[in-house]
């Protein structure tokens, strides 16, 4: 038996090809009973069966396995649950026949509360709170409920029957073909599935109500929620039948199931979860209330459904063979997401906002502590933690590069053609490359490895010199150490305008061009309109630039000019901030750039020039705090003209991109301490305690306002503290709670803080929702720390080995900028540390060591004072 154990994989020589299984939950006791009937095909010769198996009883007198030829029936002479590997090994007494059989296993279980395997769910019906039954199985959580080969490449097809009380829903991936009642239960049987995974199984019992509509093939499609907020369901109900047809359409293959269900579910740690035919969510990213939702809640909504119903494709019907090509089907679903978001809502810009996905992918992939898109994974333990924006974002980033090389039309040829060849089979990533290959002709394979196989990215530097542009490309590292990378880089230039366009692959350390002959300009001269360059055109390269002086001084006028994209505008700001934290660029150049954008109009572009203004304000806090109010000034004047354009209250037929930025651009002003922004708030705010219907706050703002009120409380001042508790404790909206918890712990005053972080851990916060109180204002930084250590026994157990508990390390641990912070972390984790938070743990510190190396850098900066001061005291 000793072999079986500490493998990442299970062995091959018996592979399951349909599951029977019978489950009977008791929501009372939390507790479940389960039979399950494997076909298995037995291929090679051996005395043993291992399959996955955990937190599970099994009743060992009920195991045997039946050849399907001899009908003879052998019963295990051991069975032992290896719990520390999640195996079930059963060792019988002669060697098995190859061929077919029928494995049967009875189990018991717990109905667990950690939102992973067969767990329940809490919710309240009129004032009566009621256990639900939940699955969650991605990635490998399946064996919790009922034994499995729990691999994704171990696809069968399954066939599901329920035992429930009868008044309750019990839902499955497929449709019901037969419910027998029998007093006050009913046994409820589903159709056979198509063959899938067994991360993809899902099954949920208990009271919900639905709206229902088809697609123009007869789709089945309804939204599922609880009990009275049924018409919170429209949106997405709407946004699941035209994603469903657009994807019928781009891909070539209809759906492939019946029935599509979707289902809100009020205990959830993810943000949703693609189970074939019965997709899950929380219920902020599937419902939306038009009296109580802002903008941005609406724009998740559409962008997880497109998301998940992309994953119907991509992912259940061609899915990964390991863990390692995660990245394929969250890479690809986040990019078409963003596609079909774009087709049914042109109007929100999408594309521009996908730069906000690309940022994110480049911030993770700066640090040396990243890792490639294809990741090795050797242990369960280690699945979790790669649902990150490696994954993601830097997958759904080098999917658009690529798509952007090849051409929207070949790229999307050859897709179809790589569904349909490995439809109801296991692919890796090479299998794509070599289906964009074959339809493109060009060398994809080889261009892709060099953004999947390594981790990081290059930045491009760019300097003119005698009409010659030479371009070199370094590893990016934020720490600013030397990275010894190479990449095929895509490249895209433009000169003067976007009439004079050029694209090549860079496939050296570096290359030198003749101006006039790749581009057909000049830039010899000022102002004329080959006055600059701008690299990788509308930022669709995974890639970071750096311009010598003259060439970025050219672009800073462009922008005031009003002459380049807004995406580059987005790119040339995010591109100079790396830089300055990787001290390639000084501080005061990034402010001074900054000021070119005091005119600046577009959402994307402002949103990320508030998350630098964030970021710069909380570094400046510890490396030069005497100029902190002076460079409040200044971000505040950058701000305040949109703001002024905007006014509080919504314009008659102004876009959803306004509403978004009215938002965001309210709470920073609030978060400077902008006088007349916290005096209104709380004029708002008032207004709202006293009539939660009133147009005074809509929710586009309500997010503002509180942080404006959190602003105002201390220790000796409570009330609105006390306020915005009573508001939450008064709503059943889950957005309306997030957004509340997301503004506590903004408070400057220490012991607020430090009584919001305590309010996280009671029974008044979910647990998947407490990491949204964990934004704690610069003051409350070391308070946080504190807590973190010590609430951590308290923390780990209720958190457990899911990817949430990652964000408690993260937010609290990041934020901090000295070395004594770094050993103060790695001295009180030493002894801590578990496979699961490793990563998580690394990068966190790895951030400190960046920030303290910042700090240093700014504080050693001539000339930085008179700098702020003059720009604090322009006029914009």
């Amino acid at each position: 038996m000793e072999e079986f154990k500490g493998q990442p994989r299970l062995p091959k020589f018996a592979v399951p090809k349909r599951y029977d299984i019978r489950l009977t939950p008791d929501l009372t006791s939390c507790k479940f009973g389960g039979s399950v009937a494997i076909d298995v095909d037995v291929v090679g010769d051996t005395k043993f069966i291992v399959l996955n198996a955990a937190d599970l009883t099994i009743n060992n007198r009920s195991v045997s396995f039946t050849n399907k030829v001899s009908s003879k029936a052998l019963e295990p002479t051991k069975v032992e649950l290896v719990e520390a590997d999640e195996i079930l090994v059963l060792e019988f007494a002669e060697t098995l026949p190859t061929g077919m059989g029928v494995l049967a296993i009875g189990f018991e279980g717990v109905l667990n509360d950690k939102m992973k395997g067969f767990y329940r769910s809490s919710y309240e019906l009129n004032g009566e709170k009621k256990n639900m039954a939940v699955t969650q199985f991605e990635p490998a959580d399946a064996r919790r409920c009922f034994p499995c080969w729990d691999e994704p490449a171990c696809k069968a097809t399954f066939k599901i029957t329920l035992d429930v009380p009868s008044e309750l829903v019990a839902l499955s991936n497929m449709p019901v073909i037969d419910e027998k009642v029998d007093g006050n239960m009913k046994t409820v049987s589903y159709q056979e599935s198509p063959i899938m995974s067994t991360y993809l199984v899902a099954v949920v019992i208990g009271l919900f109500d639905y709206v229902e509509d088809h697609t123009s093939d007869g789709i089945k499609v309804r939204v599922y929620c609880q009990v009275g907020k049924a018409n919170q369901g429209k949106f997405a109900l709407n946004v699941a039948v035209k994603t469903l047809e657009l994807y019928k359409e781009y891909f070539a293959v209809p759906y492939s199931l019946p029935k599509l269900d979707m289902i809100a579910i009020p205990d959830f740690a993810a943000g949703a979860m693609e189970n074939y035919g019965l997709v899950t969510y929380r219920e902020t990213a599937l419902l939306y209330d038009d009296q109580h939702s802002a903008a941005a809640n609406k724009q998740r909504v559409a962008t997880v459904v497109a998301h998940e119903l992309a994953h119907q494709w991509f992912g259940n019907l061609v899915t990964m063979e390991w863990w390692t090509h995660l990245w394929l089907n969250e890479g690809f679903a986040t990019w078409v997401s963003y596609l079909a978001a774009d087709s049914l809502f042109p109007e929100w810009k999408i594309w521009t906002q996908f730069l906000d996905e690309c940022t994110e992918g480049l911030r993770l992939d700066g640090l040396a502590e990243s890792h490639p898109i294809e990741v090795e994974v050797n242990h369960t333990g280690e699945i979790d933690e790669i649902f990150d924006a490696i994954s993601y974002r830097k997958g759904a980033s080098v999917i658009r590069m690529l798509q952007n090389y090849l051409g929207a039309e070949c790229f999307q040829r050859s897709l179809a053609s790589y569904i349909k060849k490995y439809a109801c089979s296991n692919a890796k990533t090479e299998d794509l490359w070599a289906a964009l290959e074959e339809g493109s002709g060009e060398p994809v394979n080889k261009l892709m490895n060099s953004w999947t196989k390594q981790k990081g990215y290059p930045v491009i530097s760019v300097k003119v010199k005698e009409e010659k542009l030479e371009l070199e490309q370094s590893q990016f590292l934020s720490s600013g150490s030397p990275g010894d990378g190479q990449w095929i880089v895509p490249i895209t230039l433009c000169c003067g305008s976007y009439d004079v366009c050029k694209n090549f692959l860079l496939y050296n350390k570096s290359d030198s061009f003749d101006i006039k002959e790749l581009l057909g300009c000049s830039i010899s001269k000022e102002g004329d309109n080959g006055g600059w360059i701008k690299l990788n055109v509308n930022q669709t390269g995974f890639y970071r630039v750096k311009y010598d002086k003259d060439l970025a001084a050219r672009l800073g006028y462009a922008i005031e000019m009003k002459q380049l994209s807004e995406t580059d505008r987005f790119g040339i700001l995010d591109d100079h901030f790396a830089l300055c934290m990787a001290r390639q660029q000084t501080l005061t150049s990034l402010l001074t750039l900054m000021a070119s954008y005091s005119e600046e109009t577009e959402y994307t572009v402002l949103s990320n020039l508030i998350t630098i203004s964030y970021k710069i304000g909380r570094i400046a806090a510890d490396a030069r705090p005497e100029l902190l109010d002076y460079l409040k000034q200044f971000f505040i004047s950058l701000f305040q003209n949109s703001a002024e354009k905007l006014g509080w209250d919504s314009k008659p037929g102004e876009s959803h991109l306004d509403a978004l930025l009215r938002g965001e651009i309210f709470t920073a002003l609030a978060l400077l301490g902008h006088k007349e922004t916290l005096n209104e708030a709380s004029k708002r705010f008032h207004a709202f305690l006293a009539d939660r219907t009133t147009p005074l706050l809509p929710p586009d703002i309500r997010k503002a306002a509180y942080v404006a009120v959190m602003q105002k409380v201390s220790a000796s001042d409570r009330s609105g503290y006390e306020s915005l508790l009573r508001v939450y404790r008064e709503t059943d909206l889950s957005q309306e709670k997030t957004r509340i918890l997301s503004s506590l712990a903004s408070c400057p005053d220490v012991n607020i803080v430090l009584e919001v972080l305590n309010f996280l851990l009671s029974s008044e916060v979910r647990s998947q929702d407490a990491v949204y109180g964990l934004a704690v204002s610069i003051e409350g930084r070391e308070t946080a720390w504190k807590w973190l250590k010590d609430n951590w026994d308290h923390i780990s157990k209720t958190w457990g080995s899911g990817f949430l508990i990652t964000r408690f390390i993260s937010s609290i641990v990041s934020p901090f900028a000295s070395y004594e912070k770094v050993r103060e972390v790695e001295e009180f984790f030493s002894s801590r540390c578990k496979p699961y938070i490793a990563r998580t743990l690394r990068q966190s510190i790895e951030r400190v060591q960046i920030n303290a190396k910042w700090v240093e850098s700014i504080r050693n900066e001539g000339h930085l004072a008179e700098a702020v001061k003059e720009l604090a005291y322009r006029k914009y």
